[in-house]
């Protein structure tokens, strides 16, 4: 928190901006393109209606308490949405920033902590695909795992000086305060406890003379992490008893799964994986890794986070995304391992034959790409010529340039042709593939904002039918819920509009027909992903009808129904 720009561009400029860079391709270009799934319309929605309600302390989404998380990712949201409404670039741009702090603080502790060249792991971790997916989408896991990482890394400082820092355990405390404020108790079970058990284990900290100072960031922290939790227990007691039995029912009840679900957390690394397992194994061959002990602070840091992460019966994997921190240190440590030794002439053959396997897969897997990107965008025509033409010799030129690092071992180069291949492939493949991650036949129930049909007029579902909270973020508007066969009901909220799955005459009482008028707006798919996935649902699918009451005629004849008549439905 003190000086944080200056610490952290005060050294290695150069590798520094470079580094900025890299994150600005990996988290800010063309981070539009794909549609918000459900995490992302739940924290816009609900920033939305911070600012237009006025709900910032008790917040809501589409009119009902939502208390199941805190909520400073919110509150970002809705200052973007003050500063530019409905403005989805700038909403995932809030999670770049913080995705970009992540890395430069992972960069410190790399160059800091561990005493190894920082870049490898800033680059590896700058390439792990669930790093770039959280750092594109305005979701809460990127705020609290990259607030735990800043206080990490300032508590990990304060632990290693002689004297007591005040400044640096107020500034871990700050961003423990932060992490709990974004996610409640997650970072701080998935993240620091995995790491303040390898920590203690290889390190001897001097805490003499610091217990207060200790203290005092535990106090910071349980005063900036809890006090909304706190607010809400005074005045939300009985709403926050029921969504503290329902979170709790949750990770017993919820996507249940062995305690072995986990096994393949390797892949979470993406293009990494094998160069992942092979870390981790390496150290049983390689007497330099074997010797090298610095190595099993991450590693048991890895290992702990997964073991920790099965013992809970919930299970997703999102959940596995702090797992990937420790996992690019020893992937870096092994890295750089290879580049000592082939620099001084000293691998084994067995060295030697692991790296080109490493480095020639993701050749083959390069070379291939263009064979994909043929069968798969070009031929359905998401892309055009050029656009194959011109990513398919970059793909063969990368491809190349890893073939020959292969051969003659060259560990940096083929770092720095993965990060120019995920960098180009975010510049200019990313809006290709559009039309295949996206419907392209999508008719969005957005485009009811501008039907003057529409004007002031509340929105309501079928409450039988359980409303997709996309919905809500697409029309822009609250969507209460409404007891279609109730008759009375239905009145009572005229005029309104209706969503329903089906046509309205087929899901009304015959009897509203003789009380209420209607105009059909039109049937709207908001199914983000194309019709023939498997994702493509019924529950985005909605026909929206206006109904708006009769006029009646005070002195009307016999045979018709009388004024009266109607208001006794009411």
């Amino acid at each position: 928190m003190f000086n944080l720009t200056k610490t952290l561009f005060s050294n290695n400029k150069k590798e520094k901006w470079t580094l900025l860079f890299i994150c600005f391709i990996t988290f800010f270009v063309n981070n539009s393109v794909l549609v918000p799934d459900i995490m992302e319309s739940r924290n816009i929605v609900t920033a939305r209606e911070m600012v237009y309600d006025g709900h910032w302390l008790v917040p809501t989404m589409n009119g009902d308490l939502r208390l199941e998380k805190p909520p400073l990712p919110t509150w970002i949201s809705a200052v973007t949405e003050i500063i530019s409404p409905n403005n989805l670039a700038l909403q995932r741009a809030m999670a770049g920033v913080v995705a970009s702090f992540l890395v430069f603080c992972f960069y410190e502790f790399a160059r800091k902590i561990l005493i190894i060249p920082p870049l490898v792991p800033a680059l590896l971790l700058c390439t792990c695909y669930n790093i770039i997916l959280a750092g594109r989408t305005a979701t809460w896991d990127i705020y609290c795992h990259a607030f735990m990482m800043g206080a990490i890394y300032f508590l990990t400082l304060a632990l290693k000086s002689q004297r007591c820092q005040w400044r640096l355990f107020i500034s871990s405390g700050i961003f423990i305060g932060l992490s709990i404020l974004s996610k409640g108790p997650v970072s701080l079970y998935g993240l620091l406890l995995p790491f303040l058990i390898s920590y203690s284990i290889y390190c001897r900290p001097c805490l003499k003379g610091k217990y207060t100072a200790i203290v005092t960031m535990i106090l910071l922290a349980l005063i900036i992490g809890c006090w909304w939790y706190a607010y809400i227990f005074v005045y939300q007691s009985a709403a926050m008893a029921q969504v503290a039995a329902k979170e709790s029912g949750s990770w017993l009840n919820h996507s249940v799964r062995p305690w072995y679900y986990y096994w393949k957390f390797f892949l979470e690394t993406g293009i990494w994986s094998l160069l992942l397992l092979t870390a981790i194994f390496s150290p049983l061959k390689n007497k330099i890794l074997y010797t090298n002990k610095k190595i099993l602070q991450p590693l048991v840091w890895l290992f702990a986070s997964l073991i920790l992460l099965s013992i809970l019966p919930e299970k997703k994997s999102r959940y596995l995304l702090p797992i990937l921190l420790p996992a690019c240190y020893v992937m870096a440590y092994l890295l750089n391992t290879w580049i000592e030794i082939f620099n001084n002439h000293s691998a084994t053959p067995t060295d030697k034959t692991i790296f080109r396997i490493n480095s020639g897969t993701i050749a083959l897997v390069v070379m291939l790409l263009p064979i994909a990107t043929y069968v798969f965008m070009y031929k359905p025509g998401y892309i055009s010529l050029p656009i194959l033409c011109a990513f398919s010799i970059i793909a063969w030129i990368i491809a190349i340039i890893l073939y020959f690092s292969a051969i003659h071992l060259h560990p940096m180069r083929m770092l720095w042709c993965v990060t120019l291949l995920f960098m180009v492939a975010e510049c200019f493949v990313l809006p290709s593939i559009k039309n295949i991650v996206n419907n392209p036949d999508m008719k969005s129930i957005a485009q009811t904002q501008f039907d003057k049909h529409l004007t002031n007029i509340p929105f309501y579902y079928n409450k039988s039918e359980p409303l997709r909270i996309e919905m809500v973020y697409m029309a822009r508007k609250t969507i209460r819920p409404v007891n279609v066969i109730n008759l009375k009901e239905l009145i009572s909220k005229m005029p309104c509009a209706i969503l329903t799955h089906k046509r309205a005459s087929k899901e009304f009482p015959s009897q509203l027909w003789n009380y209420a008028d209607t105009i059909y707006i039109g049937l709207y798919d908001d199914n983000y992903r194309p019709k023939n996935s498997h994702w493509y649902k019924m529950d985005f699918i909605y026909y929206v009808t206006i109904l708006k009451k009769k006029e009646f005629n005070q002195n009307e004849s016999h045979g018709k129904l009388s004024i009266h008549h109607y208001y006794s439905c009411l």
